[in-house]
Protein backbone atom coordinates (compact mmCIF):
# COMPACT_ATOMS: atom_id res chain seq x y z
CA UNK A 1 0.00 0.00 0.00
CA UNK A 2 1.28 3.43 -1.10
CA UNK A 3 1.95 5.94 1.37
CA UNK A 4 -0.85 8.30 -0.43
CA UNK A 5 -3.10 5.13 -0.50
CA UNK A 6 -3.08 4.74 3.72
CA UNK A 7 -3.63 8.59 4.67
CA UNK A 8 -6.57 8.36 1.67
CA UNK A 9 -7.94 5.60 3.42
CA UNK A 10 -7.69 7.23 7.00
CA UNK A 11 -9.13 9.88 5.83
CA UNK A 12 -12.56 8.05 4.80
CA UNK A 13 -12.18 6.09 7.89
CA UNK A 14 -12.59 9.11 9.99
CA UNK A 15 -15.18 11.07 7.61
CA UNK A 16 -17.28 7.61 8.03
CA UNK A 17 -16.76 7.95 12.04
CA UNK A 18 -17.51 11.71 11.90
CA UNK A 19 -20.69 10.77 9.76
CA UNK A 20 -21.82 7.73 12.16
CA UNK A 21 -21.14 10.10 15.02
CA UNK A 22 -22.99 12.81 13.71
CA UNK A 23 -26.44 11.27 12.50
CA UNK A 24 -26.84 10.26 16.11
CA UNK A 25 -26.44 13.30 17.33
CA UNK A 26 -28.42 15.20 14.68
CA UNK A 27 -31.40 12.99 15.26
CA UNK A 28 -31.55 13.50 18.97
CA UNK A 29 -31.39 16.52 18.65
CA UNK A 30 -34.66 16.86 16.57
CA UNK A 31 -36.50 14.48 18.45
CA UNK A 32 -35.60 17.09 21.59
CA UNK A 33 -36.59 20.28 19.53
CA UNK A 34 -39.92 18.56 18.73
CA UNK A 35 -40.41 16.92 22.26
CA UNK A 36 -39.85 20.89 23.56
CA UNK A 37 -41.93 22.38 21.14
CA UNK A 38 -44.77 19.76 21.58
CA UNK A 39 -44.54 20.57 25.39
CA UNK A 40 -44.86 24.44 24.95
CA UNK A 41 -47.95 23.87 22.26
CA UNK A 42 -49.39 21.80 24.80
CA UNK A 43 -49.46 23.99 27.47
CA UNK A 44 -49.89 26.82 25.81
CA UNK A 45 -53.33 25.60 24.17
CA UNK A 46 -54.62 24.68 27.51
CA UNK A 47 -53.95 27.75 29.29
CA UNK A 48 -57.12 29.71 30.23
CA UNK A 49 -59.62 26.63 30.36
CA UNK A 50 -58.09 25.08 33.68
CA UNK A 51 -59.47 25.91 36.76
CA UNK A 52 -58.34 25.51 40.64
CA UNK A 53 -61.34 26.85 42.22
CA UNK A 54 -64.45 24.75 42.17
CA UNK A 55 -66.44 27.87 42.32
CA UNK A 56 -64.99 29.81 39.59
CA UNK A 57 -65.23 26.78 37.27
CA UNK A 58 -68.18 27.15 34.58
CA UNK A 59 -71.07 24.04 35.17
CA UNK A 60 -71.62 21.24 32.64
CA UNK A 61 -73.49 18.36 32.84
CA UNK A 62 -70.79 15.92 32.65
CA UNK A 63 -67.41 15.30 33.95
CA UNK A 64 -64.83 12.89 32.97
CA UNK A 65 -62.51 12.17 35.10
CA UNK A 66 -59.02 10.22 34.07
CA UNK A 67 -58.42 7.19 35.47
CA UNK A 68 -55.18 5.79 37.33
CA UNK A 69 -54.70 2.93 39.16
CA UNK A 70 -56.23 2.82 43.03
CA UNK A 71 -52.95 1.13 44.21
CA UNK A 72 -49.30 2.13 43.49
CA UNK A 73 -46.62 -0.15 42.68
CA UNK A 74 -45.44 -1.19 45.68
CA UNK A 75 -48.53 -1.46 47.30
CA UNK A 76 -49.48 1.22 49.07
CA UNK A 77 -52.93 3.65 48.23
CA UNK A 78 -52.56 5.95 45.06
CA UNK A 79 -53.01 9.65 45.87
CA UNK A 80 -53.40 10.49 41.96
CA UNK A 81 -56.49 8.24 41.92
CA UNK A 82 -57.88 9.49 45.68
CA UNK A 83 -57.34 12.69 44.95
CA UNK A 84 -58.98 12.87 41.56
CA UNK A 85 -61.98 11.21 42.90
CA UNK A 86 -62.63 13.97 45.76
CA UNK A 87 -62.06 16.37 42.94
CA UNK A 88 -64.74 15.43 40.67
CA UNK A 89 -66.93 14.62 44.02
CA UNK A 90 -66.28 18.16 44.73
CA UNK A 91 -67.41 19.26 41.56
CA UNK A 92 -70.36 16.84 41.82
CA UNK A 93 -71.78 18.55 45.03
CA UNK A 94 -70.64 22.18 44.34
CA UNK A 95 -73.39 21.49 41.58
CA UNK A 96 -70.94 21.92 38.96
CA UNK A 97 -71.21 18.85 37.35
CA UNK A 98 -74.94 16.71 36.78
CA UNK A 99 -73.15 13.21 36.24
CA UNK A 100 -69.45 11.39 36.48
CA UNK A 101 -68.04 9.63 33.64
CA UNK A 102 -65.04 7.44 34.88
CA UNK A 103 -62.41 6.39 32.11
CA UNK A 104 -59.49 3.94 32.54
CA UNK A 105 -58.49 1.24 31.97
CA UNK A 106 -59.96 -2.51 32.38
CA UNK A 107 -57.12 -4.38 30.89
CA UNK A 108 -57.61 -7.85 33.34
CA UNK A 109 -59.97 -9.62 34.72
CA UNK A 110 -58.10 -8.10 38.64
CA UNK A 111 -57.51 -4.79 37.09
CA UNK A 112 -60.38 -2.39 36.59
CA UNK A 113 -60.07 1.06 37.28
CA UNK A 114 -63.57 1.98 36.38
CA UNK A 115 -64.70 -0.17 38.65
CA UNK A 116 -62.78 1.35 42.09
CA UNK A 117 -63.22 4.90 40.73
CA UNK A 118 -67.13 4.12 41.30
CA UNK A 119 -66.59 2.35 44.11
CA UNK A 120 -64.39 5.33 45.72
CA UNK A 121 -67.05 8.03 44.33
CA UNK A 122 -69.82 6.17 46.13
CA UNK A 123 -67.96 6.75 48.99
CA UNK A 124 -67.75 10.45 48.53
CA UNK A 125 -71.42 10.78 48.50
CA UNK A 126 -71.90 10.72 44.82
CA UNK A 127 -74.61 8.20 44.51
CA UNK A 128 -74.31 5.05 41.51
CA UNK A 129 -77.17 6.70 39.40
CA UNK A 130 -74.88 9.58 38.59
CA UNK A 131 -71.70 7.21 37.47
CA UNK A 132 -71.09 5.71 34.09
CA UNK A 133 -68.27 3.15 33.81
CA UNK A 134 -66.10 3.73 30.94
CA UNK A 135 -63.91 0.66 30.62
CA UNK A 136 -62.27 1.20 27.35
CA UNK A 137 -60.22 4.43 28.09
CA UNK A 138 -57.03 2.82 27.65
CA UNK A 139 -55.52 6.17 27.67
CA UNK A 140 -55.95 10.00 27.30
CA UNK A 141 -56.74 9.96 23.97
CA UNK A 142 -59.68 7.15 24.09
CA UNK A 143 -61.12 8.70 27.06
CA UNK A 144 -61.58 12.06 25.16
CA UNK A 145 -62.69 10.57 21.92
CA UNK A 146 -65.03 8.13 23.03
CA UNK A 147 -66.79 10.28 25.63
CA UNK A 148 -67.61 12.24 22.36
CA UNK A 149 -67.95 9.51 19.90
CA UNK A 150 -70.09 6.74 22.61
CA UNK A 151 -71.32 8.84 25.37
CA UNK A 152 -71.87 11.87 22.99
CA UNK A 153 -70.70 14.48 24.88
CA UNK A 154 -69.13 17.36 22.74
CA UNK A 155 -68.96 19.72 26.38
CA UNK A 156 -67.61 18.45 29.58
CA UNK A 157 -64.94 19.30 32.33
CA UNK A 158 -61.92 17.01 32.43
CA UNK A 159 -60.42 15.95 36.44
CA UNK A 160 -56.99 14.92 36.40
CA UNK A 161 -54.06 16.43 37.64
CA UNK A 162 -52.74 20.03 36.27
CA UNK A 163 -49.89 18.72 33.96
CA UNK A 164 -52.77 15.48 32.65
CA UNK A 165 -55.11 18.42 32.07
CA UNK A 166 -53.84 19.77 30.13
CA UNK A 167 -52.69 16.91 27.31
CA UNK A 168 -56.49 16.27 27.49
CA UNK A 169 -57.63 19.79 26.95
CA UNK A 170 -55.10 20.05 23.98
CA UNK A 171 -56.22 16.32 22.18
CA UNK A 172 -59.94 18.14 22.81
CA UNK A 173 -59.18 21.26 21.11
CA UNK A 174 -57.41 19.23 17.97
CA UNK A 175 -60.73 17.26 17.73
CA UNK A 176 -63.24 20.13 18.24
CA UNK A 177 -64.47 19.04 21.50
CA UNK A 178 -65.65 22.21 24.09
CA UNK A 179 -64.14 21.17 27.41
CA UNK A 180 -62.45 22.99 30.25
CA UNK A 181 -60.55 21.38 33.18
CA UNK A 182 -60.85 21.34 36.90
CA UNK A 183 -57.57 20.07 38.84
CA UNK A 184 -56.62 17.77 41.38
CA UNK A 185 -54.57 18.13 44.20
CA UNK A 186 -51.20 18.20 43.26
CA UNK A 187 -49.15 15.13 44.36
CA UNK A 188 -45.65 15.47 46.02
CA UNK A 189 -43.48 13.26 43.17
CA UNK A 190 -40.29 13.16 41.27
CA UNK A 191 -40.47 16.19 39.07
CA UNK A 192 -37.75 15.21 36.90
CA UNK A 193 -39.84 11.97 36.23
CA UNK A 194 -42.83 13.95 35.48
CA UNK A 195 -41.51 16.10 33.42
CA UNK A 196 -39.39 13.61 31.43
CA UNK A 197 -42.47 11.45 31.19
CA UNK A 198 -45.38 14.13 29.98
CA UNK A 199 -41.87 15.31 27.03
CA UNK A 200 -42.83 12.09 25.70
CA UNK A 201 -46.54 11.63 26.45
CA UNK A 202 -47.36 15.19 24.37
CA UNK A 203 -44.53 14.63 21.68
CA UNK A 204 -47.08 11.22 21.18
CA UNK A 205 -50.16 12.93 21.13
CA UNK A 206 -48.57 15.51 18.71
CA UNK A 207 -48.07 12.71 16.51
CA UNK A 208 -51.40 11.15 17.27
CA UNK A 209 -53.39 14.18 16.19
CA UNK A 210 -51.50 16.00 13.13
CA UNK A 211 -49.32 13.23 12.28
CA UNK A 212 -50.60 9.40 12.73
CA UNK A 213 -54.56 10.12 12.70
CA UNK A 214 -54.59 7.62 15.55
CA UNK A 215 -57.84 6.04 16.36
CA UNK A 216 -59.02 4.86 19.73
CA UNK A 217 -58.44 1.10 20.33
CA UNK A 218 -62.34 0.38 20.64
CA UNK A 219 -65.41 2.23 20.22
CA UNK A 220 -68.26 0.06 20.37
CA UNK A 221 -72.33 0.82 20.90
CA UNK A 222 -73.44 4.10 21.98
CA UNK A 223 -74.02 4.81 25.32
CA UNK A 224 -76.47 7.60 26.87
CA UNK A 225 -75.44 9.42 29.94
CA UNK A 226 -78.39 10.34 32.55
CA UNK A 227 -77.65 14.01 33.70
CA UNK A 228 -81.01 14.72 34.74
CA UNK A 229 -79.83 13.95 38.63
Amino acid sequence: MSFFTWINSKLLSRSFLVKACLVPLVLFTLFLGFAFSSYYLVTRTAAKRIYLSVEKIPSNDVAVVLGTAEKSRKGGFNPYFSTRMEAAAALYHHGKVKHILVSGDNKTMNYNEPVAMRKYLIMLGVPKSAITLDYAGFRTFDSMVRAREVFGQDKFTIVSQGFHNERALFICHALGIEAVAYNAAEVKSSRTKMYVRELLARSKAVLDIYVLRTKPRFLGKKERLNTMN
